[in-house]
């Protein structure tokens, strides 16, 4: 009796997230996996055509596909370390003993609160206006010049936004992980004469690294899905210079129709991103260590 109530509260509880689960993740995903064997438009009145692995198989051959999955692996490279270095600073700076920490914790972690698409067009005013106006009342135009138009800098104004707009989320996920290191070990190795670059790489660092397991997680599968900001701030310009892998699916299966092959991009790009992020679960949850 007790057996099958407790099977009861377990059904009550897990049941509806279950079919929820199943229906908005698992069976979009086995429709969507199945459509990329098809030559379809997407119109249900159009007829679909086998093609097996063509689809696939053309993926290969095609440059823009190329060049957006280049694009989007410098972009998470450069996205990863500048949002995970800056977010641990700003931690590293609020979890000090100054007067404004407080002040500051607030203000860093205001940009996540603002949507991509409005940060995308802020920026955008930012870049194409007064990075021009400093540029030439400074004489700074190599560096103050609007970058949207510059097919290198571009990529670099993209890795900036997410940067400002992410690094104050993975903050909070440093700071909790700063606040569970006990304070005796801290002091123990200032009593021991430990500088403070030793006690960050010997001490802080490694009892940190379960927050860097999920603070790098959460920037890799971000940077690697990001399409408001990419949306807003360059719409892939120029010349398709910044169009990233969902952009690039986004654009096959509703900008030219090619629902199919758009379905088979989407699956690639889900099998690329599931193994880079627990791949690299699974390195840095064997670096952890327990106090």
């Amino acid at each position: 009796m007790t057996r099958r109530k407790h099977w009861a509260w377990f059904l009550l509880f897990t049941g509806p997230l279950l079919i929820i689960f199943l229906t908005v993740v698992i069976v979009p995903f086995i429709v969507g996996s199945f459509y990329s064997f098809f030559q379809w438009d997407g119109i249900s009145a159009n007829p679909k055509v086998f093609t097996g692995f063509e689809n696939y198989i053309k993926l290969l051959d095609d440059p823009r596909f190329m060049e957006s999955a280049w694009a989007t692996v410098k972009f998470t490279i450069f996205s990863v370390i500048s949002v995970n270095v800056v977010g641990l600073t700003f931690a590293l700076f609020v979890t000090s003993k100054l007067k404004i920490s407080n002040t500051a914790r607030t203000m860093f972690f205001m940009p996540y609160l603002i949507g991509g698409l409005i940060l995308g067009y802020i920026w955008q005013f930012v870049f194409s206006d007064v990075f021009k106006l400093i540029g030439e009342m400074t004489g700074l135009d190599s560096i103050f010049f609007n970058w949207l138009l510059d097919q290198d800098f571009a990529l670099y104004a993209l890795v900036f936004v997410f940067t400002w707009q992410m690094a104050g989320y993975v903050m909070i996920i440093y700071i909790t992980g700063l606040q569970g290191i006990p304070n005796d070990i801290i002091e123990a190795s200032r009593i021991d004469g430990a500088s403070t670059w030793q006690q960050l790489r010997k001490i802080t660092f490694p009892l940190l690294m379960p927050a860097f397991t999920i603070s790098l997680f959460l920037t890799l599968s971000q940077a690697f899905k990001i399409y408001d900001v990419n949306l807003s701030l360059t719409n892939g310009g120029p010349a398709n210079a910044t169009e990233l892998f969902a952009m690039n699916i986004f654009n096959e299966i509703f900008g030219y129709g090619n629902y199919g092959y758009g379905q088979a991009k989407a699956i690639v790009f889900f099998i690329i991103v599931a193994v880079l992020a627990l791949t690299q679960v699974y390195i840095t949850k064997k670096r952890e260590v327990e106090m």
